[in-house]
C-alpha cells in the first residue's frame, strides 16, 4: 500500500507536529520537526512525510496530495484531535478507501475514546507506533499487529501491546526522508540558529516530571539510546546532506541524562566542526560541560520550570534552587548559552510562586526564555492530580481556538485568569530589562540576517503578548459581568 505520514493543516502557526512536546501556536513563528512521523516513514519504502503547517499547506491542497495514497497515518495531539478528525472526515469522503489511522500520545492512552471521536479513523497507535505502522502499510491483517486498536464489525478491538525498541540503532536514519520530503529553510526555533536540524538519539526518560508528555505517553521512563558511533555517522551524513545547516539539535527529553554517553558523543563529533545544543537538565557536572563546550557545544535547552522550592518537589523535578543557580554559573564561566523555560500553574501555584519564580528568572539572567502554561495532558501524572482535587478549570481547553495556550489549570490559591495573565507580566518583566535588550542588540549588530530575524520576531512577539492581554481581558469582564448577574 502506498503510505502518508501526515502532520494535517491547522491553526495558522500552530506547531502541532510530531516533534513538539507542547502544540501551540508560540509568541515567534517556531516549527519542530516532525521527527516521530519521520522515523516511521524511514520503514516504509515509497512513503511520503507531508508537514503541512510549516509549509503553508492549506486543506485543499494536502486533499489534492492526499488522493494519491491508500494509508494515512495522522499524527494528533489532545488540543489539535477535532482539527484532525475534521481533516480525516474530508479525506475520507473524498476517497472512503482510504484507510487511516491516528498516532500521538492522544491515541496512545485514549485508544477507545480516539477511535470514537470519529467514524473516518480506522485505527489508531499505542505507545511507540514505529513498527505498527510499517505493519500495517505491508497489508499484514490488523488482527495480528501488535500495538494497535480498531474497529471491527462495529466494534472496537483493543490488541495486545507492543515492547517498547530495545535496540534503537535498529532504527533507520531520519536525514534521508528529511532531505527528501520537507524544506528545512521552513523550521525555526527562536533561540536556535537557522537553518537548524533536529533528531534524537534516544527516548525516554529517568526524570518523573509530572507534566512530562513523551515520557509518560509513549516512550517510557527508561533512557533507551542509539550508541555514540551510530550519532556521529548520521551527524557526518547530514553535514553532507544539509551543508547550510548553521546548528544540529539532539531533541532527546533529556540528552545528559547519561553524562558519559554525551561526553562520548560529543568527542565524536568534535572532528565534524558543528554547532551543536541539546536538552539538558540543571544537574550536568562541570566537567560534561567543559567537553561538551570544547567539541561544538552551543546551548542547552533547560526546563527550570518554577522559582519555588515546593512547587519543584511537587512535580518531581528533582533539582533543587541551588543546583539551578550553580549550573548556570558553571554554563556562563564556560560561555554556553541557556534558553531556559519555565511554567506557570503548576501544583500549587500562587501570586507569590509566580513572583518568586519572575524573581528566580532574572536571578539566573540566561540568554532567552519560554514561559509556558502547565498543560494536564490525558496520561500524565498532573492530569489524574488534577481531576482528583478540582484543579481543571471549567474551560480546560489547553489552547484556544487561535492556538495559543490556554490556562486549563486552577487553585484554591489562584484563578486561571491570574495565572494565563502572569504569562504577559513575566515576559515583559524579564526581556523588558537592560541585560536581555544589550544581549539581543548584540546579535543584532553581529549579523544583518540575524538582525532582520530579530525585528520579525520582535513583532511577532508584542503582537501576541498584545493578543494575550485582550483575551485575559475578556475573560476578566466576563467573570464580572457573571458575578453580578
Amino acid at each position: 500500500m502506498s503510505a502518508l505520514f501526515l502532520n494535517p493543516p491547522s491553526y495558522e502557526g500552530f506547531d502541532g507536529g510530531a516533534g513538539s512536546r507542547y502544540q501551540a501556536r508560540r509568541e515567534v513563528r517556531s516549527f519542530w520537526y516532525p521527527t516521530w512521523l519521520a522515523q516511521p516513514a524511514a520503514l516504509v519504502p515509497n512513503s511520503k512525510l507531508l508537514d503541512c503547517p510549516p509549509h503553508d499547506i492549506g486543506l485543499s491542497e494536502c486533499l489534492k496530495i492526499v488522493k494519491d495514497y491508500d494509508f494515512v497515518i495522522i499524527h494528533t495531539s489532545t488540543p489539535s484531535l477535532r482539527n484532525d478528525c475534521k481533516v480525516a472526515e474530508a479525506i475520507k469522503a473524498q476517497k472512503p478507501s482510504t484507510l487511516i489511522g491516528f498516532v500521538g500520545a492522544h491515541p496512545a492512552v485514549l485508544p477507545e475514546e480516539t477511535l470514537k471521536t470519529s467514524e473516518a479513523i480506522d485505527w489508531v497507535g499505542h505507545k511507540e507506533f514505529d513498527y505498527t505502522c510499517k505493519e500495517v502499510a505491508e497489508g499484514r491483517p490488523m488482527s495480528e499487529i501488535k500495538g494497535l486498536s480498531y474497529k471491527k464489525d462495529g466494534k472496537i478491538v483493543h490488541n495486545p501491546p507492543r515492547e517498547l525498541i530495545q535496540n534503537m540503532d535498529d532504527l533507520p536514519w531520519v536525514v534521508d526522508v528529511y532531505k527528501r520530503d520537507l524544506d528545512i529553510e521552513r523550521y525555526t526555533i527562536g533561540y536556535l540558529k537557522e537553518p537548524y536540524l533536529s533528531l534524537y538519539t534516544g527516548r525516554g526518560c529517568p526524570a518523573q516530571c509530572i507534566f512530562c508528555l513523551w515520557p509518560q505517553t509513549i516512550a517510557g521512563h527508561k533512557y533507551r539510546t542509539r550508541s555514540p558511533e551510530n550519532v556521529a555517522a548520521e551527524m557526518a551524513y547530514a553535514k553532507k546532506l544539509f551543508p547550510q545547516v548553521q546548528e544540529y539539535f539532539f531533541d532527546d527529553d533529556t540528552f545528559t541524562a547519561n553524562m558519559p554517553r554525551a561526553r562520548e558523543i560529543a568527542k565524536k563529533l568534535k572532528p565534524l566542526g558543528l554547532t551543536w545544543s541539546c536538552s539538558s537538565r540543571a544537574n550536568v557536572t562541570y566537567e560534561t560541560l567543559k567537553v561538551m563546550k570544547d567539541c561544538g557545544l552551543r546551548l542547552l535547552m533547560v526546563g527550570f520550570e518554577s522559582g519555588n522550592q515546593e512547587i519543584l518537589n511537587r512535580i518531581k523535578k528533582g533539582i533543587t534552587i541551588e543546583q539551578a543557580k550553580q549550573f548556570v554559573k558553571d554554563c556562563k564561566e564556560l560561555d554556553i548559552d541557556i534558553h531556559g523555560t519555565f511554567i506557570l500553574g503548576l501544583p500549587i501555584e500562587s501570586p507569590e510562586t509566580i513572583e518568586e519564580t519572575i524573581r528566580f528568572a532574572m536571578e539566573l539572567d540566561v540568554f532567552t526564555i519560554q514561559v509556558s502554561l502547565a498543560a494536564p495532558y490525558p496520561g500524565t501524572e498532573l492530569y489524574e492530580m488534577a481531576k482528583a482535587n478540582g484543579w481543571l478549570a471549567k474551560n480546560d481547553n489547553i489552547v484556544r481556538e487561535d492556538g495559543l495556550q490556554d490556562a486549563a489549570l486552577e487553585y484554591p490559591t489562584i484563578s486561571r485568569e491570574e495565572i494565563y495573565e502572569a504569562v504577559d507580566r513575566f515576559y515583559r518583566q524579564y526581556f523588558l530589562r537592560p541585560k536581555p535588550i544589550l544581549r539581543i542588540i548584540k546579535t543584532m549588530l553581529e549579523d544583518k540576517e540575524v538582525c532582520v530575524r530579530r525585528l520579525r520576531e520582535a513583532y511577532e512577539f508584542f503582537t501576541t503578548l498584545h493578543e494575550r492581554k485582550k483575551e485575559w481581558q475578556c475573560s476578566c469582564k466576563t467573570t464580572t459581568e457573571a458575578a453580578v448577574s
